[in-house]
């Protein structure tokens, strides 16, 4: 059985499943509060281990024109107020190696973007800080390679690794899953599947990304079936307003029902 420490007062093991799940960026404080605090009472009540999730930067939107944060420090200082009040752990992305030891300070766990997953001096930064490293699957990337990617972490002898899978180029603007990633890529690491990301349509509204949120269930759900470790749900109390990813996220108030069916389908 896997075990890993997020947090100074949460452990995860692998006979629960982990959640991860907040809103694409920060956009503001209230915001991040009202998701926070939701989700992690929902995260008890249903089984979960909750790790709340907003990025400090999205480094990698679509257009120059795109929103991408409220600032570096400010972002952090929300993050970091949220896992300290709220005792929960919080993972955000992290793009540069040079703002991984800063990052690290104010959160538990640190994530590698799919874009970034073959960035040597990116992984090797993060695993250096100790914290636990989550490195989603880049769209270009079969699923046995990212072991390479597991153990450029485990170099430096921090063993806290999850990948997550989040679908591979399917031709222009489209992804699909191939859901034999997952036991694949567990040989590894464990494994976690991103329901929100897994139906973007990558730069499809031209200068910014599509998406189609009614399609998540289903995929979340053909997850759960094959087994995996834990979810990745972007959500938003209006997605439609959302100042990033928007047509990925899925409303706060239609979480619930997710979450509900794919716990029973993972007790299966």
């Amino acid at each position: 059985m896997n075990s890993m420490f997020l947090h100074p007062y949460v452990t995860w093991s692998s006979d629960k499943k982990l959640l991860i799940a907040g809103p694409c960026v920060v956009e503001s404080r209230e915001l991040c509060l009202h998701v926070a605090t939701y989700m992690k009472t929902l995260a008890e009540e249903l089984g979960y281990t909750y790790v709340f999730k907003a990025s400090y930067d999205k480094a990698n939107r679509t257009s120059a024109h795109s929103f991408r944060s409220i600032g570096f420090d400010e972002s952090l200082k929300i993050l970091e107020e949220i896992s300290r009040s709220m005792q929960i752990p919080v993972i955000t992305d992290v793009h540069e190696s040079n703002e991984v030891p800063a990052v690290a300070q104010a959160v538990d766990m640190l994530q590698i973007p799919a874009f970034l997953c073959r960035q040597t001096s990116l992984l090797l930064a993060a695993g250096a800080t100790g914290k636990p490293v989550n490195i989603k699957k880049g769209q270009f990337m079969a699923p046995a390679d990212m072991q390479f990617a597991v153990e450029k972490v485990k170099s430096t002898r921090n063993n806290q690794v999850f990948l997550t899978e989040r679908g591979t180029f399917f031709g222009y603007n489209n992804l699909v899953v191939d859901f034999r990633s997952i036991p694949e890529m567990r040989k590894y690491a464990p494994v976690i599947f991103d329901v929100t990301h897994s139906i973007q349509q990558p730069g499809a509204l031209g200068g910014k990304s599509g998406g189609n949120r009614a399609m998540a269930p289903y995929l979340a759900r053909a997850a759960a079936a094959v087994g995996v470790d834990g979810f990745f749900i972007e959500t938003h109390p209006e997605p439609d307003k959302a100042l990033s990813d928007g047509p990925n996220m899925i409303p706060l108030h239609e979480i619930k029902k997710m979450l509900i069916d794919l716990m029973e389908i993972s007790k299966c």
